[in-house]
């Protein structure tokens, strides 16, 4: 089980594209806003999607989520995204995330990404090295 560290946080602006015709971020687009938060968890801990690739062979993808939706995001909105890492597993890591507008939770959800080899997709171990430096 991981450390209880704080979660990381993302900034990001709610922008014209991610509303829907009632003025309000469109559901399926905090499932974006939840991936653009892991992708630069991953690259704070020093690894970029491509050169995790490139150097592994490895990449990760999304096997299951779950999402609860608190309160509407707007146009204009300045939110927070937060990443936590739940648990880990040789193949797998379980992720709790959840989108902030100052101190209001808007949404909230658990995202499962498993490791797939590059190639194939075939399911693989989550490299030493970047489990140790997750963890």
């Amino acid at each position: 089980m991981p450390a209880a560290d704080p979660p990381f946080r993302h900034t990001l602006r709610v922008y014209w594209e991610d509303t829907d015709a009632g003025g309000v971020v469109f559901y399926a687009n905090y499932l974006k806003f939840f991936e653009r938060a892991r992708t630069e968890w991953l690259r704070a801990k020093g690894y970029g999607q491509q050169a995790l690739r490139d150097d592994t062979g490895a990449i990760f993808v999304v096997s299951d989520t779950t999402v609860r939706y608190k309160r509407p995001a707007r146009l204009d909105d300045l939110l927070q995204v937060t990443v936590s890492l739940r648990e880990t597993g040789r193949a797998t890591l379980l992720i709790a995330q959840q989108a902030w507008r100052g101190d209001e939770l808007l949404a909230e959800g658990e995202i499962r990404i498993g490791c797939v080899d590059a190639g194939s997709f075939r399911p693989r171990r989550i490299p030493a090295p970047i489990l140790n430096q997750l963890t």
